[in-house]
């Protein structure tokens, strides 16, 4: 079968773009042809279809001379539009599948894709198609007033607090609208339970929607060391929907705990200065190779999100070592966490709740059975698994359209 794969970044930034990079590895591991559409970027990965990628624009607003692009972008360009046919054209897919392709390419391609009777499937990485905002946050806390109506956006000015930019929100989420994203989309794959509940509670119709959590190369996991060390970590980026203030508030006064942070982000600066303790090492940017070290010797993970997640690599990348997670209450993290099992969880946004999961699970950490918790979600979230429901729908969507 020939896949058409489309992400806007093509290097790995942030989960959406991982999850492409080793679906694209999966599928030809398997004896699939595929093909990837993205935009160019100077950290862009090898691919032979980057002629057909169109330019990059600069969405936040840096350079003046991307500001009439930027505006436009999100609803559909003629570059993108040139230069996806051109690759449908000479690659001739069976299915194209879509991810996260909001702002820079636009769910024109799905458009484009539909009209030439190719079935569309599309990972749905967050709630761009409820929220405009993607994170469902409003006033640093939860939102779903958009999931009925779009216009919420202007009135409270969701969008970096500018009236411009929410009304740019709201226009494109006129123009690609729930009526529009059905019509051209077979399936809508949604990594969560949650994710797929609110996509109902949105108006979207149940029978496109199929549930299929993200995946893991089992080889990433090889030479895990088993020794555990006095430390816990995050792993993620600095910014505040994330709740990693409320995660270091808590850690302050956890002095006889070692937290090790890793991620960048824009509060990092501040952060850094704010919370310059002795039991808090802010470590960057790491690796796999560094990061699979500390994340397999820690004696557990926390995810402190204050934001709907959708089904958390870091989570999935710390069971499948073996290490226990403390994980908010919110959005599909608990779906991934069997408390007393494989980790705890505690109420988003609520240091003291926080701080006394992290005690609890340091006094019972030596109940934790670290193989049993890898071995259970490295079967759980295999990549040979992943490919078989895959696969499945893939089969069904093309048999369907003859």
């Amino acid at each position: 079968m020939k896949v058409l794969l489309s992400n806007k970044y093509y290097y790995p930034r942030g989960g959406s773009d991982i999850y492409m990079i080793e679906l694209e590895k999966l599928l030809k591991k398997n004896g699939h042809e595929v093909a990837v559409f993205s935009m160019q970027h100077s950290l862009n990965l090898q691919a032979e279809t980057s002629k057909f990628f169109p330019e990059e624009v600069d969405m936040n607003g840096k350079n003046v001379k991307d500001l009439i692009p930027a505006l436009l972008r999100p609803f559909g360009v003629a570059e993108v539009r040139k230069k996806f046919i051109g690759l449908i054209n000479e690659f001739k897919p069976d299915i194209v599948h879509l991810n996260n392709i909001h702002s820079q390419l636009s769910p024109l391609l799905g458009v484009l894709a539909s009209h030439r009777n190719i079935p569309v499937i599309w990972t749905l990485h967050d709630h761009k198609l409820l929220c405009s905002r993607y994170d469902c946050m409003r006033n640093n806390k939860p939102c779903e007033l958009c999931f009925t109506n779009n216009f919420n956006v202007v009135r409270y000015r969701c969008m970096k607090n500018s009236l411009m930019a929410s009304i740019v929100a709201y226009a494109e989420a006129l123009v690609w609208n729930r009526e529009k994203m059905s019509e051209i989309t077979n399936t809508f794959i949604c990594p969560s339970n949650f994710l797929l509940s609110n996509m109902v509670k949105g108006g979207f119709k149940r029978e496109q929607l199929s549930v299929l959590p993200n995946f893991i190369d089992d080889k990433r996991f090889i030479d895990t060391p088993l020794a555990r060390e006095n430390h816990y970590c995050y792993v993620g980026r600095l910014s505040a929907e994330k709740g990693v203030e409320t995660l270091l508030k808590a850690a302050a006064d956890l002095h006889q705990f070692r937290l090790k942070v890793v991620g960048t982000g824009p509060l990092e600066e501040r952060l850094r200065a704010k919370y310059n303790k002795e039991n808090i090492e802010f470590l960057g940017f790491q690796k796999w190779d560094e990061l699979k070290l500390i994340l397999g010797s820690a004696v557990c993970m926390v995810i402190p999100s204050e934001c709907y997640e959708n089904n958390p690599l870091s989570v999935i990348e710390s069971l499948c070592l073996g290490t226990p997670v403390i994980g908010a209450r919110i959005g599909g993290i608990p779906e991934l966490i069997d408390p007393g099992r494989n980790g705890l969880v505690f109420e988003s946004g609520n240091m003291i709740d926080l701080q006394k999961k992290i005690k609890e699970l340091y006094l019972s950490a030596a109940d934790y059975k670290h193989d049993d918790i890898a071995l259970e979600a490295r079967e759980k979230f295999d990549s040979n698994n992943f490919y078989n429901r895959l696969s499945e729908i893939y089969s069904n969507l093309v048999f369907n359209k003859y």
